[in-house]
């Protein structure tokens, strides 16, 4: 049996429509203590981590969670043979655990960097620094938010 002009039409219009509609996938929008856990061994390996020689500066209570202030100190001469070569800073809650890698150098002067950051809550944030004899040194503390960031749908 021949398909007709309207048949065709109903069936090509069908099609396009379909193709039109976005596929959406799911993603969980905030991370777990597993993948945070799993983010901080990607850096640090099977290295231990020792507490101590890293300060987290950053205000106690954010009313926005879109743009929060952060600095990481390391305690380090940052000569040719003492240096840091990199801080790492990771968060408990946000969809992606690893929010930055900085890497320094002798010639950087001091070890110290300063960024803003997207919170999705009120959560834990871990700075990690890798000084030049391989070590790591963290500190962790708890930032509150009072107006969450980072909660959109993922597309």
């Amino acid at each position: 049996m021949p398909t007709t002009r309207r048949q065709f039409l109903n069936l090509a219009g069908s099609v396009t429509f379909a193709g039109a509609i976005p596929m959406v996938t799911l993603r969980p929008l905030e991370a777990t203590p597993a993948m945070l856990t799993a983010a901080i061994r990607n850096v640090v390996g099977e290295a231990p981590v020792r507490t101590g020689k890293v300060k987290l500066d950053f205000p106690p209570l954010v009313e926005n969670g879109n743009t929060v202030p952060l600095t990481v100190r390391v305690a380090s001469p940052m000569t040719a043979g003492d240096y840091v070569k990199s801080i790492h800073v990771f968060n408990e809650k946000n969809p992606q655990p690893n929010i930055g890698n900085f890497y320094l150098g002798p010639s950087s002067g001091r070890a110290q960097i300063s960024t803003r950051i997207r919170l999705a809550d009120t959560q834990k944030v871990v700075a990690i620094a890798r000084l030049s004899d391989d070590t790591f040194w963290q500190v962790t503390a708890e930032i509150v938010v009072t107006l969450a960031a980072c909660t959109e749908e993922m597309n």
